[in-house]
Parts: C-alpha cells; sequence; structure tokens
C-alpha cells in the first residue's frame, strides 16, 4: 500500500511502528508534513488503509507507505524490515512506538495469562526485535564518524511507572524497554559502532484509547485535564528526532518540573470541585 511521489532533497526516510492511530500517527503526519519519506506498520489491515489513505489525503504527494506487522512476531518484524528498507532506500529515523498497555487495568491476579504475555512481548520483545532489524539496515549504510542514523524507544522512567495506573506487565515492560535502550548504546559504543544513535522518547501523558479505556470517570476526567492531544506532542518531538545528534538521548515532550506542575494544578483544581 503507497502513495509514491518524488521528495525533497533533505527529505528524512522514517519508519514508525504502530502509526496508524494515536501518537503514531501524528508522528506520521508530522514528518511527511515537514517533507519526510514515511513507512509505518499496524496489526490490523482495516486501520492500516484507513491511515494511509488519510496521510495522502493531509499530505498531498508525500511519500508514505506501510504493511501489516504484529511487532511480537519475528518473522514479521523481519518482513518488516525489509519492506521498510526498500521502501525507503535509507532510514534516518526508526521509532518504535508500538505497543500495548493489556486489555484492562487490573490486579495481577485478574489478568489473563495470554494478556500477560502479549503485553510483554510486543512492548519488550517487539522493541528488542525491531531494534535487531533497524540496526541491521543501518549498519549497512554509509558509515559516519558520528551518528546519523537514529533509534528511538518509548520506555518508562522509574518515575514514570510510579505514576503510572497501568497494569504490572506494562509497567514492568516499558520500564525494560528503558534499560534496553541504555545497555544498547553501551553496546554500539563498546563495539565501535558511530554511525547509529539509540535514544528514549518520552511523550507524557498524551490523549489516547490506550490511556484512557477502563480507567474510572473521575480518573478519566482528570487524564482529559493533564494529558494532551497526540497532534499536539507530534508537533513538539518530531522537530527534535529530526535535529538529534549523539547516543542515548532523551527527547521529552515537557520537562519533568513543568509536567510535575501541570499534574499538581489538575489535581488541585478537582480539589475545589
Amino acid at each position: 500500500m503507497k502513495t509514491d511521489t518524488a521528495c525533497p532533497r533533505a527529505a528524512l526516510g522514517v519508519v514508525i511502528t504502530g502509526g496508524s492511530s494515536g501518537i503514531g500517527y501524528a508522528l506520521a503526519r508530522e514528518f511527511l508534513a515537514a517533507g519526510d519519506r514515511v513507512v509505518i506498520c499496524s496489526r490490523q489491515k482495516v486501520r492500516l488503509e484507513k491511515a494511509l489513505a488519510s496521510l495522502g489525503r493531509s499530505c498531498p504527494g508525500a511519500h508514505v507507505s506501510g504493511m501489516v506487522c504484529d511487532v511480537s512476531d519475528p518473522s514479521m518484524v523481519a518482513e518488516f524490515a525489509r519492506f521498510a528498507s526498500d521502501s525507503l532506500g535509507r532510514v534516518d529515523r526508526w521509532i518504535n512506538n508500538a505497543g500495548t498497555a493489556g486489555a484492562l487495568k487490573r490486579p495481577l491476579s485478574g489478568l489473563t495469562p495470554e494478556d500477560i504475555s502479549e503485553t510483554c512481548s510486543t512492548n519488550l520483545a517487539g522493541s528488542m526485535l525491531l531494534c535487531a532489524e533497524a540496526l541491521r539496515i543501518m549498519e549497512r549504510q554509509p558509515v559516519t564518524r558520528e551518528p546519523a542514523y537514529h533509534i528511538f524507544n518509548m520506555g518508562f522512567s522509574l518515575t514514570g511507572a510510579r505514576f503510572s495506573r497501568s497494569n504490572i506487565p506494562h509497567k514492568v515492560s516499558k520500564r525494560a524497554v528503558t534499560l534496553l535502550t541504555g545497555f544498547l548504546s553501551n553496546e554500539l559504543k563498546r563495539t565501535g559502532i558511530t554511525s547509529v544513535g539509540v535514544h528514549e522518547i518520552s511523550p507524557g501523558l498524551v490523549l489516547t484509547p490506550l490511556l484512557t479505556r477502563d480507567v474510572p470517570q473521575q480518573t478519566l476526567r482528570f487524564l482529559r485535564k493533564v494529558a494532551r492531544e497526540p497532534e499536539e506532542v507530534a508537533a513538539v518531538l518530531v522537530p527534535k528526532i529530526r535535529s538529534i545528534s549523539g547516543c542515548n538521548r532523551k527527547v521529552s515532550f515537557m520537562p519533568f518540573l513543568p509536567f510535575m506542575i501541570s499534574m499538581l494544578s489538575a489535581v488541585m483544581a478537582g480539589q475545589e470541585r
């Protein structure tokens, strides 16, 4: 599924997993608006087709393509990597956005084994599989003395995990993704791979079904006060991602202190009602 026209000279080749909705879709649209070439994936064919059609309408003449991929499936991940490489020619930015918070926000004993396994496989195993495939592509590209190609993961800080109301498999797997970013960055340095940088993206609270699903009404009202729309978050993140340098950086929508102030303001506003 492909809409392909000539791209600007300065265009980047960008891969975004889970790009059919939410923050992934908003990031894709922002990159396309900047003149970049984008490849996305989704587990659901219908969602993928709708996203590609919508992105094509939003950014006429853009180069955007995608394929169905379950990022927890090694064979599908490998196929998606080949598709992305063939479609873009050169991959400059690879964003591992695909993830799940599980079907329910419940205590561990209240979750099904299938839900626990899917959450951990998608978030952690999927991120590792995708990082490995992205590295294989980038290592075949022209070697540079400083990172020219960059991989981004979306994990949880320790503070973020403590504040999160999601279930344990989600928090644990997302914390592990943050560790993956640090360990991989160290490995690249130790093995002398200078062309690739690995970084963490911290989008904060983004108002998507992933955040609001299966929460009480009081919590939902609070989230609607503090969370931001995907389009607002993407507009801040994309320029930072496009201009990134070095390795093991953290790309945040909002610094920690302003975020905590906004959270406190929302809590106090709720108490005054």
